[in-house]
């Protein structure tokens, strides 16, 4: 697996465990799901996916600094 993919996994593991309480898991969910369209359908190589994993850090830090 590529860095891109390894990456995106990540995330949306880590978005997946944001409590859903938060304000901000429930912003992160639709990041979540395009980072999942993105892994399973289309090359993660792409300024769509940079896009989406550079959102994903934000709203975890977002998160994190809420707690």
């Amino acid at each position: 697996m590529d860095q891109q993919r390894e990456i995106i996994v990540m995330l949306i593991t880590r978005l997946e465990r944001l409590s859903a309480d938060s304000y901000w898991a429930h912003r992160a969910s639709g990041v979540r799901g395009s980072l999942l369209k993105i892994f399973e359908v289309d090359n993660p190589e792409t300024s769509q996916a940079a896009k989406l994993i550079e959102r994903g850090f934000d709203f975890l830090e977002k998160a994190a600094k809420e707690k």
